[in-house]
């Protein structure tokens, strides 16, 4: 027996109540696509599009149909799912029999027993977008309620994609600025073996590693490495 449907008010609560920090993205996009489908009662299938520049894939889906129907959209180029994400607009998909938009799409559709769809454009930031789809049996089956009910699900994907991707944003970052820390203190550790060889300034003891860095087509950290490690006796180079 399944689990009984929850109302959008609990399920809102619980997406609420589930601290980014203890679950990852993928683990928090599938729970948003699960009690999307729960939620909805027409709702048969949902899935979560991301779209990285010209890559698009699904990141979270509840069931193989659902990752189909995307990627033959990726496959071919055009589709409900691959409208939505650029534009950040909810686009539907009424009767998959009549639809003049995307034909081929929808026949597809139709022959895997998908009667209406719905995408939630979940704009995160320029280069990264992406949006909720949810499929159904019946035609029609997305009133103006439902609708709402999905493009709130979609606005906790999107807080989560988007936090997701400013963490990452900030790693890259700080990583970026302890590669250049540790850089800066080699650097300064061979320049420092320099000065009291040769009784020069900090200036000049840096001028000889580019030049050393330029004629033998090495970076001035490699160098400055070299350098370090012959004056421990790590290295004979």
């Amino acid at each position: 027996m399944g689990q009984p449907s929850p109302s959008p008010e609990s399920a809102f609560a619980e997406l609420g109540g589930i601290r980014l920090d203890e679950v990852d993205l993928d683990g928090m996009l599938q729970r948003i696509a699960e009690l999307t489908t729960r939620t909805v009662p027409a709702a048969r299938d949902v899935s979560v599009t991301l779209v990285r520049g010209a890559e698009a894939r699904t990141v979270a889906f509840t069931s193989d149909l659902a990752r189909d129907l995307d990627d033959w959209q990726y496959e071919h180029g055009f589709g409900p799912c691959l409208d939505s994400s650029p534009s950040g607009d909810s686009v539907s998909v009424p009767d998959t029999t009549s639809e003049t938009r995307w034909p081929e799409w929808a026949g597809y559709a139709h022959s895997r027993g998908v009667g209406s769809s719905l995408s939630i454009g979940l704009p995160i930031q320029e280069a990264v977008v992406g949006a909720l789809n949810v499929y159904g049996v019946e035609t029609r089956a997305f009133d103006e309620e439902a609708t709402a009910v999905v493009e709130r699900f979609a606005s906790y994907a999107a807080v989560a994609l988007a936090n997701t991707h400013l963490y990452d944003s900030a790693a890259t970052l700080a990583e970026q600025m302890r590669e250049a820390m540790r850089s800066r203190a080699v650097i300064e550790q061979a320049k420092g073996i320099i000065m009291g060889e040769r009784h020069c300034s900090s200036e000049e003891a840096f001028a000889l590693l580019s030049k050393i860095s330029q004629d033998t087509n090495r970076k001035v950290r490699d160098v400055a490495e070299a350098l370090v490690s012959r004056a421990v006796g790590t290295s004979r180079v």
